[in-house]
Formats: structure tokens, C-alpha cells, sequence
């Protein structure tokens, strides 16, 4: 089993900025799709970025041109850059692999944008 470990939310102002990072206890994120999930109050997680073994890169429309998903194999870490970032991006933020299998669930990390 894999343990993965979230960190890099914080309270934002509306434009700002943040990194998140997601690390895994074995050296595995290479050999899979990995994404980044999302989960607002009262609403289902959802999968807003994830990367391929071979680093292709998607995005849901509602972050394309203000996130950006990146992988450090040699550090077993995941991250993603948010830019631009807006009250309708708070949320808990959690990685795992993309597809039916998933790995368990990290506490995951919270992301508030506020004025």
C-alpha cells in the first residue's frame, strides 16, 4: 500500500498563488497517471488536473490556463501550481492515481480563497 501525504494549502486572496505538493512513501508515481482531486463542501470530489507516465497533461475546464500539474519521480512528489486562483477553488485538495484503482486517500490539503 501507498501512503500519500498532502501539504501547501493556505488561506489565499482572490489572484494569488500556491503550490501544493503530494508525497508518496514508495517510489511508484512514475509508473502511473496521477492526478490532483478536489472536494468543496457539500460536493463530489473531482479530478481538476492529472499527468500521465509519459507527462501528458490534462486539465478540467474550470482550471485550464491557471494550474499546472508537474511530477518529480526522483523526489516521489507531486505538484500543482495554482495560479490566478478564486473563491470557487476552495476546497480540499487530494492526489491519487487517475482510473478505478485508487491508492488510500491522504487527509488531503485545504485551499481557501478569500478576501
Amino acid at each position: 500500500q501507498v501512503q500519500l501525504v498532502e501539504s501547501g494549502g493556505g488561506l489565499v486572496q482572490p489572484g494569488g498563488s500556491l503550490r501544493l505538493s503530494c508525497v508518496a512513501s514508495r517510489n511508484l508515481l512514475s509508473f502511473f497517471a496521477m492526478g490532483w482531486y478536489r472536494q468543496a463542501p457539500g460536493k463530489q470530489r473531482e479530478l481538476v488536473a492529472s499527468i500521465t507516465s509519459n507527462t501528458n497533461r490534462n486539465y478540467a475546464d474550470s482550471v485550464k490556463g491557471r494550474f499546472t500539474i508537474s511530477r518529480d519521480n526522483a523526489k516521489n512528489t507531486l505538484y500543482l501550481q495554482m495560479n490566478s486562483l478564486k473563491p470557487e477553488d476552495t476546497a480540499v485538495y487530494y492526489c491519487n492515481k487517475v482510473g478505478t484503482t485508487k491508492w488510500s486517500w491522504g487527509q488531503g490539503t485545504q485551499v481557501t480563497v478569500s478576501s
